[in-house]
């Protein structure tokens, strides 16, 4: 009993001897937009897919089995290069029954011929009547004109034996393929497409309201995804009459006359319209804004020297394809958090987290420190 006493009051004794641990604050790695007043709030950015200017479906003007396809996709083709082959074997049987018919009626149009002249010669003599020698006369005709839609179906059909082989029609690539070696198609059915690569322009989808941006534009450039340093200069080509019934936007074409191999179908580019932007506002991105439970936009203001966040009530104006317009709230050179907004607290401490090629701000030590001076 003893022993169990000394045990539980050394027990005691020890636990309230411990020393708790200070509680380590957690710093937050945050994601830091600089607020900038030549930003592109000036410029609106809609995002495109680059096609070429002229494409068009290849296909036979017959139908037929398809027996060979010469080029694949991405082949670059010339112009009379032989593309692909129907059966043969169909049109020439087509050739032959023409030829026969046009025998048959040669040999139709002449005994009528030689009927009329009979008659003819028997009418002279009064042992017929005018309406039998008309008869033959008639019969003749009929027959000279069967006689001239066969020998015109022949032609048709000697024709269609060129129409059995695809060629080129012009210089170009071959983007995509709709038939294989051994499909029967029928007359007018897409085998494959071709572009032509010496015109590129960029097809981009334009909001209703903001039609009128693109239609007034002073100015378009262009600019890839994947290649962001290279500006390219574009232009308005084709705006489409009426709105898209589903997406409620326009078609918009946009050529860009100095495109290069490097500007490739199907890559993803940026059209950017020039002075379409509100005057004096900040382009932010949309997933800074942060909405207080009142419902109102803020956004969280990083301070260099405490490494510390403060939220900020701003004016929104108008949202973007590329982010949200902030006319009031921020100050030029001012930090924003760009992304994790949901999970700040006022003054809490955090770290930038810092992204190849964007600014970073400065440590504490060299933030607190006034601008350097140049005595003389």
């Amino acid at each position: 009993m003893r022993a169990a006493i000394a045990i539980l009051t050394a027990g005691v004794f020890a636990a309230g001897c411990a020393k708790h641990e200070p509680t380590v604050e957690t710093v937050r790695p945050v994601q830091l937009v600089r607020v900038s007043a030549g930003s592109t709030a000036s410029t609106s950015v809609f995002a495109g897919e680059v096609k070429p200017r002229h494409e068009a479906d290849l296909a036979f003007r017959i139908g037929g089995k398809l027996v060979e396809r010469r080029v694949d996709v991405g082949a670059s083709v010339r112009k009379g290069q032989l593309l692909a082959r129907l059966d043969p074997s169909d049109v020439a049987l087509q050739a032959q029954a023409a030829q026969a018919a046009v025998a048959a009626a040669t040999t139709e149009a002449t005994f009528a011929k030689a009927e009329f002249e009979r008659f003819e010669n028997l009418h002279r003599q009064k042992f017929v009547s005018a309406s039998a020698l008309d008869q033959k006369r008639n019969a003749m005709t009929t027959a000279d004109a069967r006689l001239d839609q066969a020998r015109a179906q022949l032609s048709v059909s000697r024709n269609q034996a060129g129409y059995a082989s695809l060629v080129a029609p012009e210089d170009g690539v071959i983007t995509a393929i709709g038939a294989e070696a051994g499909q029967v198609i029928a007359s007018g059915q897409s085998v494959m497409r071709l572009a032509r690569t010496d015109e590129r322009e960029i097809a981009i989808a334009i909001p209703e309201h903001r039609i009128g941006e693109v239609r007034s534009a002073p100015q378009l450039a262009a600019v890839l995804w994947a290649n962001p340093g290279k500006l390219y200069q574009a232009r308005v080509r084709e705006i489409a009459p009426s709105v898209d019934p589903v997406t409620r936007t326009f078609a918009v074409r946009v050529a860009v006359p100095d495109a290069d191999a490097s500007l490739g179908w199907g890559m993803t580019a940026n059209v950017v319209v020039a002075g379409a932007g509100a005057a004096g506002s900040v382009l932010l991105p949309l997933t800074s804004v942060y909405h207080t439970p009142e419902g109102k936009p803020a956004v969280w203001i990083y301070d260099p020297g405490e490494q510390k966040v403060d939220l900020r009530p701003v004016a929104l104006g108008a949202y973007r394809e590329d982010g949200v317009l902030v006319t009031a709230g921020v100050r030029d050179g001012e930090w924003v958090v760009a992304a994790g907004v949901n999970k700040l607290q006022a003054g809490q401490r955090v770290r930038p987290y810092e992204e190849p090629g964007k600014p970073r701000p400065p440590p504490p030590a060299q933030a607190a420190l006034p601008p350097a001076t140049t005595t003389r």
